[in-house]
């Protein structure tokens, strides 16, 4: 799908009211205390569709790693990012792609291997076989993702509640997402994942296994 001016407009025609970018510092610093608790470290940053760029931002100034990638499909928005006022200081190694996840999965040349990665409603864009190649690429290459993608139900939600429906959206059950995950991710918290290629339950900092899935 091209994510034109169409897109954007219809969507996002209220950005301020949507979830991750009015409450995009309540996000951040959800992810900080969690990881804080752990004593995980957080030094490298990529966004897989950072759309107009408000999760991105905040991501940045709370952890400033030292490097950072952003991706971004669409033309429109893509433009409407500034380096500069993404960076959130000058030692930060800020790199921006105007490409889609696929794409990214495909190259590895855009950086090696993140502590954390960002990708807020960008599932939902994306056709199952396409999903099937990227979830085992995006598990060798991120220790955690952060991830929202709303589900059949919530999109269903989404039309009754707020007299908005996701046109663009497919629409897949919670068990399907988890069935795809499972084999490269587990589930450590609300929205957190952890690489299974990077950590086991016998390794990993997160030892709180009673509330892993």
């Amino acid at each position: 799908m091209p994510f034109d001016k169409t897109y954007w407009d219809k969507n996002y025609s209220d950005p301020m009211s949507m979830d991750g970018i009015g409450n995009a510092k309540d996000h951040t610093r959800y992810l900080q205390s969690f990881f804080a608790v752990e004593h995980v470290d957080v030094s490298t940053i990529v966004d897989l569709g950072f759309g107009y760029g408000h999760l991105f931002r905040e991501m940045l100034r709370t952890f400033k790693p030292h490097t950072a990638v952003g991706i971004e499909p669409s033309p429109y928005a893509f433009k409407k990012a500034k380096p500069d006022k993404l960076r959130p200081v000058p030692s930060t190694d800020l790199r921006l792609f105007e490409e889609d996840l696929l794409t990214w999965c495909r190259t590895g040349r855009r950086g090696n291997k993140f502590d954390l990665g960002i990708c807020t409603s960008v599932f939902q864009y994306i056709a199952d076989r396409e999903l099937k190649e990227i979830l085992p690429v995006l598990a060798r290459r991120i220790k955690y993702l952060y991830l929202t993608v709303p589900t059949d139900i919530e999109l269903g939600r989404q039309i009754s509640e707020l007299e908005f429906k996701d046109e663009y959206a497919i629409k897949r059950s919670r068990e399907k997402y988890q069935r795809l995950l499972r084999p490269h991710f587990t589930f450590v918290s609300a929205r957190v994942l952890e690489s299974k290629h990077f950590f086991l339950e016998e390794t990993t900092p997160f030892t709180d296994l009673l509330y892993r899935f």
